[in-house]
């Protein structure tokens, strides 16, 4: 098989690569390791920023986002019982986020993808990528049984973080910068009605917690706890107790209940893999970066970073030159370190350190203090959430 840009991995980042490309002509293939019930079903992110739901909006992908998808124009820090409204819309021009799954919008892409007439390799086996370093890129697999290579232009590596893109570039190519943080978020989806119109994040002594929604009848909330946390000592009843306790306020509020119908432990560390180009190899989203969950980034800086790249093909293809592929790496690393930042200025001002001595904890709720009460520190705040502009 014979394609202009081979792309490994049928994510967000892969398939908004591959429709963002089809819109401009240019011809391209996933392959993806799992099976599409697997992909379109995984609960990951649901906070989009503005630059993302626009893209999406104006792809013509965004029908159902539009229909769905809860606009929220502010968010709660909750500290020291009670709770502090950030009002993103007012602080940024009008901008806001929207709660919207990631299993939501990889339905809808792949849909868009299929329906286009696109090519995608499910469940395909043994992948590996060739040729990268020369003029003879390809991409090798086994589907259905049968061995496979696409021969492509460029390589995609939208493959996430465990991926085998990043995995084959030389390590001496490669600069990484990391930091794994002593805890993890115990999260879980509830079929019930979220307590809060809005996201809420809390500070609190017994550690931090998130309330969150995917949709009116879906609340998805998170726990701070240990890495090595064992689900099997945290009963449906321990959880919500815990939850309750992270956000009491002084007035009473009461967190709504219901069946809990997923639980999960998610680590937290922060990455950067620099470069985020080898030859004609170019990686987008978790294959380059991840960061802590905290400033709800991950899936809008993929976004990004393919927004960038199909962009950079386009003006390949249309012959205006390859300038836009060579700074492809800068230009996204840019913006992926002041994502970086934000998330971990988020992640360190919100959860509790256990080497943490009384100074840190009152220096902690002195940030939150500043944040919640300086018009100028809920603009900054509120300004990197409802997200830096994509270019």
């Amino acid at each position: 098989m014979r394609t202009q840009v081979g792309i490994v991995g049928a994510g967000p980042a892969g398939l908004m690569l591959a429709h963002l490309l089809g819109r401009a002509g240019v011809e391209s293939i996933i392959v993806e390791a799992k099976s599409r019930k697997h992909v379109e079903e995984r609960v990951r992110a649901g906070v989009l920023e503005q630059g993302t739901v626009d893209l999406m909006v104006e792809s013509g992908v965004g029908g159902r986002l539009r229909d769905q998808g809860l606009v929220h124009r502010g968010l709660e820090l909750r500290f020291g019982g009670r709770g502090h409204r950030i009002d993103l819309s007012d602080l940024t021009g009008g901008r806001t986020i929207t709660i919207y799954g990631q299993n939501e919008l990889v339905k809808d892409l792949t849909d868009a993808r299929i329906a286009a007439g696109g090519e995608i390799f499910f469940e395909s086996d043994e992948v590996a990528i060739h040729g990268f370093e020369s003029d003879a890129s390809a991409i090798r697999f086994r589907s259905r049984g049968e061995p496979r290579e696409i021969r492509c232009d460029f390589i995609a590596g939208c493959d996430g973080f465990h991926g085998v893109c990043r995995a084959s570039i030389p390590s001496a190519a490669l600069k990484i910068y990391e930091r794994v943080y002593p805890f993890a978020w115990l999260g879980i989806l509830a079929a019930v009605a979220p307590s809060s119109d809005e996201v809420i994040y809390s500070h609190h002594e017994r550690g931090f917690a998130l309330h969150s929604m995917r949709s009116p009848e879906l609340t998805r909330l998170y726990l701070q706890c240990a890495p090595e946390e064992d689900l099997a000592n945290w009963s449906d009843d321990r959880i919500w107790g815990e939850l309750q306790a992270r956000f009491e306020t002084i007035d009473g509020w009461r967190l709504r209940r219901g069946p809990i119908v997923q639980k999960g432990v998610t680590g937290m560390r922060s990455f950067v893999a620099e470069p985020m180009r080898y030859g004609s190899l170019y990686l987008a989203g978790d294959a380059a970066h991840i960061v802590p969950p905290t400033g709800a980034k991950g899936l809008n800086l993929a976004i990004a970073d393919v927004r960038c790249l199909a962009r950079a093909l386009d003006a390949h293809y249309r012959g205006r030159g390859d300038a836009m592929l060579d700074e492809y790496s800068a230009v996204c690393l840019r913006r992926v370190w002041k994502v970086q930042r934000f998330s971990w200025w988020m992640t360190s001002m919100l959860h509790r350190f256990e080497d943490a001595n009384p100074f840190d904890v009152r220096r902690q709720l002195a940030e939150l203090d500043y944040v919640t009460s300086s018009r100028i520190g809920a603009q900054s705040l509120a300004e990197n959430y409802v997200g830096l502009p994509l270019d």
